[in-house]
């Protein structure tokens, strides 16, 4: 029971091409941003899209295959877990970030429909 305590899958967009960094010991990591859509009907018969961004990184191998494979756009289901860390930025102010650590990730093909 312990594997599912800090799971979360996701499907979504790509914000934006991954970028990935790698440092000076060889080891990467890639950060992005994940796009994923909700639809609800308001009290005014409305379809409404509530769209939520989600910080993703990934870590070595997983890391360079993601910013070989993935772009700005593409559809991608990803599992891993939920952290949260905080840093203080430039002008002294501490930030706080919530992230999903990638541990597997699908890139989502559709076949065309046909004609």
């Amino acid at each position: 029971m312990n594997s599912i305590r800090n799971t979360v899958q996701l499907m979504g967009h790509l914000g934006k091409d991954l970028e990935l960094l790698t440092f000076e010991n060889g080891n990467s990591i890639v950060k992005g941003t994940l796009a994923t859509n909700d639809y609800y009907i308001n009290n005014k018969g409305e379809k409404i899209e509530d769209t939520q961004w989600h910080n993703i990184i990934a870590w070595g191998k997983l890391a360079q295959s993601m910013s070989q494979i993935l772009r700005k756009g593409n559809e991608v289901t990803v599992k891993g877990k939920l952290t949260h860390r905080s840093y203080q930025d430039k002008t002294g102010v501490k930030r706080y970030v919530t992230e999903i650590v990638v541990s597997e990730f699908v890139k989502v093909t559709r076949k065309e429909a046909a004609i």
